[in-house]
């Protein structure tokens, strides 16, 4: 099985935050969609595999028309062999949720909605720049389950300045108070070039508190697991059932093809990277060129991203699999040196796999880097 993912680099406003690639200026929208769908066809072969999921990124692709969702989704059902119980995700803003659109999206295949909340409150959403309100955050909600999208997720962010710990819990009950199923959280963080890092360079901004976004991943862990959540990977937490089918698809190491500047595109031998510039791949779409860059990976990068993605992941790194898949040799040199962890008790080894405990999930990148070859 395998993914496809397609990149809509256009947004309402810039979030403080974000180092994602996008553009407020929408003027090559439609010729950018009518690219993407070029692209498509020139990399249709690019996967072999019958596709199980497609999932629509960005950006903001909410705000493309509802119409160019649905031509690019058939598209790709024309040009790949597409499950028919394919999850089909749309990532969306909440001021851009409206009857009309989510019938639109309904029509033009869309069954997953991802909905970028990051809070309830509206001093958050004006401090990290959100073009949305807080009224706009309950509203977008309750209006798509109405419509019968129930299969949702929201994102939130965690630890920013001023977000206190009655404020989180807040979000987080709010969350479980419409049923929603599974729920994406991520704390803070300053990326080098975003509009944050500028001010928090320029004491404009007050700096991430470490402490406190370890207190409110505490929180977040304990209270959904009481709901019910499986903690099923280190930001995510999803009802039985209700998985993210696309973003397991990245962390078991799937093949998939990624559309649009900025994508990346994984074939199980190595990478590729579209370029991160809209007029620039337009031009190169123009002439029939899709403008990427690629690696073909060693063994030992192909066993250090297992490492770093299982790991993150509940059911962890399998022993069992880099014997298979490697060498019995490397299996027993990871034994040997997970045993510090394992002593610490942040990683636990549970019928032959290395699990982060709660406690290591805060170490999980550390851990990980120990491990590589």
């Amino acid at each position: 099985m395998a993914g496809i993912y397609v990149h809509i680099p256009f947004c309402r406003k810039a979030c403080h935050y974000c180092n994602f690639h996008f553009s407020t200026n929408h003027r090559l929208m439609a010729g950018m969609m009518q690219a993407i769908r070029e692209e498509a066809t020139i990399r249709k072969h690019y996967l072999t595999e019958k596709v199980e999921t497609i999932y629509l990124g960005g950006g903001t692709p909410s705000l493309i028309t509802g119409d160019e969702i649905r031509t690019t989704i058939d598209t790709l059902k024309e040009l790949f062999i597409v499950d028919p119980g394919a999850e089909i995700t749309l990532e969306a803003n909440p001021d851009d949720i409206s009857e009309g659109q989510l019938e639109a999206w309904d029509e033009a295949g869309i069954n997953r909605l991802s909905i970028g909340i990051q809070s309830f409150f509206e001093a958050d959403l004006q401090w990290m720049n959100r073009a949305h309100s807080a009224s706009q955050a309950l509203a977008c909600i309750e209006l798509a389950q109405q419509k019968g999208f129930y299969n949702l997720t929201i994102d939130l962010i965690y630890g920013t300045p001023g977000l206190t710990d009655a404020n989180w819990l807040s979000n987080i009950e709010t969350a479980l108070a419409f049923n929603i199923p599974h729920v994406s959280c991520y704390a803070l963080t300053v990326e080098p070039r975003t509009a944050l890092a500028k001010r928090i360079a320029h004491q404009g901004a007050a700096d991430i508190d470490p402490e406190m976004q370890a207190n409110h991943f505490n929180l977040l862990i304990g209270r959904l697991k009481k709901a019910g959540f499986e903690h099923y990977e280190i930001s995510n937490f999803a009802l039985p059932g209700f998985r993210s089918r696309h973003n397991s698809s990245y962390w078991q190491g799937k093949p998939y093809l990624g559309l649009g500047p900025s994508a990346h595109s994984y074939n199980g031998k190595g990478r590729q990277w579209n370029i991160a510039n809209n007029s620039l791949y337009l031009k190169s779409m123009e002439q029939g060129i899709v403008p990427f860059e690629e690696e073909i990976l060693t063994e030992t990068q192909k066993l250090n991203e297992y490492i770093m993605t299982a790991l993150r992941t509940m059911e962890g790194i399998s022993l069992k699999h880099i014997g298979e898949n490697w060498s019995n040799q490397l299996q027993q040199e990871i034994v040997t040196e997970s045993k510090p962890h394992l002593g610490t008790g942040k990683l636990l080894l549970v019928n032959e796999q290395l699990v982060l405990s709660e406690a290591g999930r805060f170490f999980a990148d550390g851990i990980a880097a120990d491990l590589f070859r």
